[in-house]
């Protein structure tokens, strides 16, 4: 290293430098042969046994400056381990330029290369820039810096991609001598003068997270909303995943792809929310964490463009492909679109575009596009291993596709180029040089075509893959051969008239994405939740306090984001669906006991309870007698009906005239009803038992009353002669008693004829108070 650092001001001239590594090359061939033929087979057995030069692992951890200019200094900084089973004496890091890569393909096949290939990976520069190693080993790591001035690599003045190696080279007991042991690749980006024509990049930033809020919410005015956990939080705060996406994101020149769900529930969290706890709830603690996050997200956005998905991101290839066998299930994109523009407007304070619709991973079909424009967008993000071309280039990303109808065809290698685990330094080194050499290979295909170029990231990147993002976009901040240019304008540009604008056939659909898919029965239950929905909303005098909440939770049983975890997408629709029936069977019908009729005609009562916090309107009481020629309702009929109107908490209890035509038991059902005749909740089925007093009946109760008269006058006679023989106050006292008791017994007799239950309590008041929902009692007596 420190020899290095020596002789850094010396240099050499590029024919002396060519000769140097034709000599090696020179050197190294011999050598070569006599490892493939003749006595020396058996060391090159011992060669494979100690994996040649895949012996060390190399790797690079830093590539600075990623896009290097004529008077700058390239260093790579990284680690080697000996994973062999021999120490390595007499090492050496060196650097090596491999030949310029023509096209996009020749880059592919060399990030898809192992091993040392001395035909392709050229010789090492000079040994003055090297790092000495005198030994490594088994097992062993150790870090090692290159510095090289860019004028020492002999590369091309107008430009182009490279290769170039980091290798170690060493001895090992079994081969005593010189030999690449271990060896990385990466790409040098080279472009000292800016191009006549530049690349224009589009780079879509996605600001898109999983559901957090339930369909629940409280009571309050506020209606304060609950939430699954508290996971989101840990994704705002401080070097959180979405904080990362904002504080890098607002120095980047890119588009924010953002699905409302995530801006509507952190501006929930904002204020007072809860939080599931098992059964419970508890109160949330981190609306401080939500306020900052947002209010960086606003700083971020100001005066950029911004895209709005539909709320909750809506799985367009499952609608396609499985929700359009399930009526309705369609019918949720335009609401959903509608509510984005609204709920980024309200949140950010700037107006979004809602023409773009993103399926899967640019994944597309003609019934997709059908599905995606169906809610009024005109842009597809397709990508182009999807709607593949046969060119010698890469075209412009917008082409038209029929009917209005843009696709904006993403670029597969760059849309990919940041997938994998970022998390490792020389990953993301690797990749972040990949997807430079990308963009300039790109210019240099055409360079008589100014094209556009739209990069497609994943849905949801992680903390890791945003870094790694931003230091190439970072790196491409001197325009050296892209300049930047938003969605809507790349949306707009001028198509190639060469690219190809056939969508495929659903047929062609990937099958691995196709098994990811929400299946048919989870669109069966958004639709049972939404017509049940549709039916509550019906009664409710207040009905946007249920609408809001369930109809944003049925978008979010739509989402994307279940492609991952079908299990806790059940689960979700589950909850919504037990949530909302919990709800709707707060309004119901106290059960009735048996109940007893006497007479020709009285009233039934049927009481109706109301347990929501609003009132309830537009609904309606029938009462049905299952024998009408028995008991009938409502001037000989055997249905009946009346409307409902009950305040929240409150309960109404309705009468209903009913006409006895002969004794016995008649079975009578009382059902709520919507005002569309639709049902609603359970129906009630009690008995009433006629005991109907016919005219005969009357008239031997009248002849007995008769008698009882005529039997007290008689006393009363009687005693009166007796009187007259004994003194006149003992005689009046006498007639006194007798009167009293006779018109005692009339008047009892007649009391038990008219109320023959007097101690019968009476039925609930047509509106009462909130009151228990059990049983009457037994032997209940209706109002005559």
């Amino acid at each position: 290293m420190a020899e290095a650092a020596d002789f850094q001001g010396m240099r050499t001239s590029p024919a002396r430098r060519w000769l140097r590594r034709s000599a090696s090359l020179l050197t190294g061939a011999p050598l070569l042969a006599g490892l493939l033929v003749g006595p020396a087979a058996p060391t090159a057995h011992a060669a494979e046994d100690a994996t040649g030069s895949r012996t060390v692992d190399v790797s690079l951890d830093t590539f600075t400056p990623a896009t290097p200019g004529e008077k700058d200094t390239i260093t790579i900084s990284g680690t080697v381990i000996n994973e062999g089973k021999q120490t390595i004496t007499d090492a050496h890091v060196d650097l090596r330029v491999g030949q310029k890569l023509f096209g996009r393909t020749a880059i592919d096949r060399v990030a898809e290369r192992t091993g040392y290939n001395p035909g392709l990976d050229g010789a090492a520069i000079d040994t003055k820039y090297s790092v000495e190693i005198p030994r490594l080993a088994s097992g062993i790591s150790h870090d090692f810096r290159l510095s090289v001035p860019a004028d020492e690599l002999d590369l091309a003045e107008d430009g182009g991609v490279y290769q170039l190696g980091v290798s170690l080279s060493g001895q090992t007991a079994n081969l005593p001598y010189d030999q690449v042991l271990g060896i990385e690749r990466t790409f040098l980006p080279w472009q000292p003068e800016p191009p006549e024509k530049k690349t224009r990049l589009t780079y879509m930033w996605p600001l898109i997270s999983s559901t957090h809020l339930t369909s629940e919410t409280g009571s309050d005015e506020q209606q304060t909303p609950v939430f699954e956990d508290e996971s989101l939080a840990a994704e705002l705060s401080i070097g959180g995943r979405l904080d990362q996406l904002v504080s890098l994101g607002k120095e980047l020149p890119v588009t924010w792809v953002i699905d409302p769900d995530l801006l509507a529930t952190v501006d929930a969290m904002t204020r007072n929310y809860e939080v599931k706890k098992g059964n419970t709830t508890v109160a949330g603690k981190n609306q401080a964490v939500a306020k900052r996050w947002l209010s960086d997200l606003q700083a971020a956005v100001r005066d950029r463009k911004v895209v709005a998905l539909p709320f909750a991101d809506p799985d367009l290839a499952s609608l396609a492909h499985r929700g359009k066998s399930v009526s309705g299930s369609l019918s949720h994109l335009q609401p959903a679109t509608e509510v984005a523009a609204t709920t980024v407007e309200t949140v950010l304070h700037v107006k979004a575009s809602t023409d773009f619709a993103w399926p899967v991973e640019g994944a597309v079909d003609s019934s997709i596009v059908d599905v995606a424009t169906s809610a009024g967008a005109h842009n597809v993000i397709a990508r182009s291993d999807s709607l593949q071309d046969n060119l010698g280039y890469t075209p412009t990303a917008a082409r038209p596709i029929g009917g209005g109808t843009t696709a904006v065809v993403a670029d597969s290698r760059l849309s990919k180029a940041f997938h994998g685990d970022m998390t490792r330094s020389d990953s993301s080194t690797l990749a972040v040089q990949e997807f430079l050499a990308q963009t300039l290979a790109v210019t240099h295909q055409a360079p008589d075509k100014q094209r556009s170029i739209v990069v497609a990231p994943q849905r949801v990147p992680t903390a890791a893959q945003a870094q790694s993002m931003a230091r190439a976009l970072q790196a491409l901040g001197n325009q050296r051969w892209t300049q930047p240019l938003d969605l809507v304008a790349a949306a707009g540009s001028k198509p190639d008239p060469d690219a190809n604008t056939a969508v495929p056939r659903s047929s062609q659909y990937p099958g691995k994405l196709r098994k990811q898919e929400l299946p048919v029965v989870a669109f069966q239950d958004v639709r049972g939740t939404q017509e049940t929905l549709d039916m509550f909303e019906g009664i409710l005098t207040q009905a946007d306090r249920v609408n809001t909440p369930f109809g944003r939770a049925i978008d979010r049983e739509l989402s994307v984001s279940w492609r991952a975890n079908p299990v806790a997408a059940q689960q979700y629709r589950n909850g919504v669906r037990s949530y909302l029936r919990d709800l709707t069977e707060e309004v119901q019908l106290i059960e009735k006991s048996d109940v007893t009729l006497s007479g020709r005609s009285a009233t039934i009562p049927v009481t109706v309870q109301n347990e929501l916090v609003q009132g309830i309107d537009h609904l309606v009481l029938r009462l049905t007698s299952h024998n009408p020629t028995r008991l009938n309702l409502d001037g000989d009929k055997g249905v009946t009906e009346q409307q409902i109107r009950i305040d929240g908490g409150h309960s109404q209890t309705v009468k209903f005239p009913a006409s006895a035509n002969a004794n016995g038991q008649v079975q009578m059902t009382a059902q709520l009803f919507t005002q569309d005749g639709k049902l609603y909740g359970k129906a009630m089925n009690f008995t009433v038992k006629v005991s109907e007093i016919t005219p005969t009946v009357m008239l031997v109760i009248a002849g007995g009353v008769l008698l009882l008269v005529l039997a007290g006058i008689r006393m009363y006679t009687q005693r009166k002669r007796a009187a007259a023989r004994e003194a006149e106050g003992a005689e009046s006292e006498q007639v006194s008693t007798d009167d009293d008791t006779a018109s005692d017994e009339t008047e009892s007799t007649r009391g038990d004829i008219e109320n023959p239950d007097p101690g019968q309590a009476s039925d609930p008041g047509p509106d009462t108070r909130p009151e228990s929902g059990d049983p009457s009692g037994a032997g209940e007596k209706v109002d005559r």
